[in-house]
């Protein structure tokens, strides 16, 4: 069964710096290589927004609020993605998420929250 589960959030002052990690399970080496990765958030009372992709072909994409902040990576060998995210502010916080679609079929982690403190 393919799972998604995110690791990594928690409490931070502004200007602080986490690692958000995404572990694929359930999947083959083969196609996890060959797919990316979306880093989503959802603030409360605001909707779903994506803050970073990574895609097949290894290039990043981010939102503006996050650019020069963020950086997307994964590691074949672990089977899992990484946000690594610099310069925290309290905007920041929200539930992250991780989704991707393999062979047709989107899926998502259950999300770690992420507190970004005054």
């Amino acid at each position: 069964q393919r799972r998604l589960v995110e690791s990594g959030g928690g409490l931070v002052q502004s200007g602080g710096s986490l690692k958000l990690s995404c572990r694929v399970s359930g999947i083959i080496l083969s196609v996890f290589t060959a797919s990316g990765m979306n880093w989503y958030r959802q603030a409360p009372g605001k909707q779903r927004e994506l803050v970073a992709s990574l895609t097949n072909g290894g290039s990043t994409n981010y939102a503006d609020s996050v650019k020069g902040r963020f950086t997307a990576s994964k590691d074949n060998t672990r089977r899992s993605h990484y946000l690594q995210m610099n310069d925290l502010k309290p905007e920041d916080t929200a539930v992250y998420y991780c989704s991707t679609t393999y062979t047709g079929q989107e899926y998502w982690g259950p999300g770690t929250q992420v507190t970004v403190s005054a």
